[in-house]
């Protein structure tokens, strides 16, 4: 069984999430006591998240989780740091425009952050687990980039801290983003005439698991599940398509 969780509801409980409803707890009472998430998604992010109804089930998809057989694709909406700042160790080479390279990898070990609880840090040196996650920009909009991401492996927080060290943080991301970079209509439209109190196109993590192909535990057939673009990404990717040329760099 398959949901597409929305943003802002934890996929289980977790020491953040308040002791609210959970996508395992609210899915339990309607479907019964035994589904069982079979891998997590950030609470901030939205997309597709795979249950088991069945302990075979389970440790059936499970075992091609840790076996990396599992093809996840998601998307981000990465805003990239601007060029002219000094130099960060890990930031991708960039064109004369400061443009990413249209497909890259990372491949930096990542743990826990001894300092900062709940939050994942690079290890370039000694410690941390294996991580690998390919990248694929689709679009790029000056200052932002609209980015496939492909975790090869499936660590906490994999996909952000890795754009992160490449210089582009994933839009909105409180932990690895950049305080203060918000996407504005404003900033994108000339002679934008809107209200004063001036409202982001897009105000949650700008991160989106699209797609999920795995063999299905029953037939053993190849499956893919896959969830539409939500409509607050999808406005602000609109507006960045119509006005990229005229201020997305700003």
């Amino acid at each position: 069984m398959a949901f597409d969780k929305p943003s802002g509801l934890a996929v289980s409980p977790g020491p953040r999430d308040g002791g609210g409803p959970t996508l395992m707890s609210l899915a339990r009472g309607r479907f019964g006591p035994s589904l069982a998430g079979v891998h997590r998604l950030d609470p901030e992010a939205s997309g597709v998240v795979l249950c088991a109804k069945t302990k075979p089930a389970l440790d059936f998809l499970s075992g091609q989780f840790q076996s990396k057989t599992v093809r996840r694709t998601l998307h981000a909406l990465a805003a990239l740091r601007p060029p002219g700042e000094a130099d960060r160790a890990g930031d991708l080479r960039r064109d004369a425009a400061g443009a990413l390279p249209a497909e890259f990898s990372v491949d930096l070990a990542l743990g826990a952050d001894e300092h900062q609880a709940g939050r994942v840090r690079v290890f370039r040196r000694r410690g941390g687990k294996p991580s690998l996650t390919e990248f694929r920009v689709l679009e790029p909009f000056g200052r932002f980039a609209w980015v496939e991401c492909r975790p090869i492996t499936g660590r906490m927080h994999q996909v952000r801290v890795h754009l992160a060290s490449a210089g582009a943080p994933v839009l909105n991301d409180a932990l690895y983003g950049e305080p203060g970079v918000v996407l504005l209509l404003s900033a994108l439209k000339r002679g934008y005439k809107g209200r004063e109190a001036e409202k982001p196109l897009i105000t949650r993590l700008a991160l989106h698991a699209g797609a999920l192909g795995f063999l299905h535990p029953g037939s053993r057939e190849a499956v893919e599940i896959a969830s539409p673009v939500p409509g607050d990404l999808g406005i602000a990717l609109k507006y960045l398509r119509r006005f990229a040329g005229r201020g997305a760099g700003s």
